[in-house]
C-alpha cells in the first residue's frame, strides 16, 4: 500500500447524504503529493448548524458543480489508491449515499483505512479528534474545511506511517452499494 486517497466531505445537512465541499489529499509513497477541493451544490436544503460549522451557504454552493459532474474528475483518482479519511466511516457514509441518490454505480466494496483509528494507537492521546491531533503535532488546520481537513489527515497518516504503524492492518472494506432507502 503505496499510494492513499485521502478525502474530507461536508455535508449541507443532518441527513448526511449529500456533499457540498470535498477536500481530496493523496500519499503516495509517505508523501503528500497532490491535492483537489471544491464546494459540490448539493441540491438539497441546508440547515443552520452546517452552515455555522462549515461555513457553507446555500449561494456559496449555488453555483458550484453538483456531485456527478465532480465525481467524473475524482473517480479515477479515488480507484487509483487506498481511501483514508479521519473518522472514514462519517466519510465512506457520505460518499456511499452520494453515489446512490444519484445512481452512480461503482464498486460493491472499497478499500480504506481511518487516520483516527490508526492515531489511537500511534499516539496514546485521550481523544483523537482531528484538531487535537493536529495541535499535539504541529499541522495547521482550518478545521470543518474540506481542503484543510483532507491536507490535516493526510499529513497525520504521513506521520503515522514515518512512526511505524502498518496501514494494512488498519484497511478494510467499505460496501459501497446503497443500502435499502438509501436511492432517492
Amino acid at each position: 500500500m503505496d499510494r492513499f486517497v485521502v478525502f474530507d466531505v461536508e455535508t449541507p445537512n443532518f441527513k448526511n447524504d449529500r456533499m457540498s465541499a470535498i477536500g481530496v489529499a493523496v500519499v503516495e509513497n509517505g508523501e503528500l503529493v497532490s491535492e483537489f477541493e471544491t464546494l459540490i451544490n448539493p441540491e438539497t436544503f441546508f440547515n443552520r448548524f452546517n452552515i455555522d460549522l462549515t461555513g457553507i451557504t446555500p449561494e456559496a454552493a449555488a453555483e458550484a458543480p453538483t456531485f456527478p459532474e465532480v465525481w467524473r474528475e475524482l473517480r479515477p483518482v479515488f480507484e487509483s489508491g487506498i481511501l483514508a479519511a479521519h473518522n472514514a466511516p462519517f466519510d465512506m457514509g457520505v460518499l456511499r449515499a452520494c453515489l446512490a441518490h444519484y445512481n452512480i454505480p461503482w464498486r460493491k466494496y472499497a478499500p480504506y483505512v481511518c487516520t483516527c483509528q490508526m492515531a489511537r494507537r500511534c499516539y496514546g492521546l485521550p481523544h483523537n479528534n482531528l484538531n487535537v491531533l493536529c495541535d499535539h503535532l504541529g499541522i495547521a488546520l482550518d478545521h470543518h474545511r474540506a481542503g484543510s481537513d483532507s491536507r490535516a489527515a493526510a499529513l497525520l497518516l504521513v506521520d503515522e506511517l514515518a512512526r511505524g504503524m502498518d496501514a494494512r492492518e488498519f484497511k478494510r472494506f467499505y460496501y459501497m452499494l446503497p443500502k435499502t432507502g438509501e436511492v432517492s
